[in-house]
């Protein structure tokens, strides 16, 4: 298996957005990470966004992970709502087309959590059959009435119950209200950035890939 990614320019609305891509001979599926908030200085390299795609790399899956418009070397400027859904819109047609008969599993931490889940409704609604959503101390606040999750995939909320930048009772509330089938699971004695608990992290999604 190959572990070392490759530097990317995709194609996106606002112009090229830089990727890493790993391509895995005989993978069994494709997933794409999603990074906290660009404002505060979320990008691709995000060590949760990291330890996510290397977990999904063990698991057999081929990964892209990607600046949005305005990181790293990523054409464009912050858009901080629709826009980066755009962008990662753009970026899971491109990996889609280099793995078409893959099923495609979509996670995202923070900010990312919002972007993937808009993105996950966005592509169920075009027909697109996801394997799994993933959503790491998301930013479930910006998602509104009008972004519709994904109903036909599973779902998983991992919520650290010391989160400084997320509240954790805001996602359990919202974990509450989805009439949706999922699985919310709380990461004792963590805050949001998962200081020395990334292979609590990793435990926990690698069985569910």
């Amino acid at each position: 298996m190959l572990n070392r990614e490759t530097p990317t320019l995709i194609d996106g609305p606002c112009g090229q957005l830089e990727a890493l891509f790993l391509e895995v001979p005989d993978a069994r599926g494709v997933a794409l990470i999603c990074h906290p908030n660009p404002v505060q200085g979320g990008s691709m390299l995000n060590k949760v966004v990291s330890t996510l795609q290397r977990t999904a790399r063990d698991a057999g899956l081929a990964t892209l992970r990607f600046n949005y418009r305005g990181v790293g070397a990523s054409a464009g400027t912050h858009d901080m709502a629709s826009g980066e859904v755009d962008d990662a819109e753009a970026v899971a047609c491109w990996l889609r087309t280099q793995y078409p008969h893959l099923p495609l599993t979509l996670m995202g931490f923070s900010f990312g959590g919002f972007v993937a889940a808009s993105l996950g409704g966005r592509l169920e609604n075009q027909g697109v059959e996801l394997v799994q959503l993933f959503m790491v101390a998301p930013a479930v606040t910006r998602l509104t009435a009008d972004t519709p999750l994904p109903q036909r995939c599973p779902l998983t909320l991992i919520q650290p119950e010391d989160d400084e930048v997320i509240s954790p009772q805001v996602v359990y509330d919202w974990s509450a209200a989805q009439e949706r089938p999922h699985e919310l699971l709380k990461v004792a004695e963590c805050g949001h950035f998962f200081h020395g608990k990334l292979t609590d992290l990793k435990a926990l999604v690698l069985p569910r890939l």
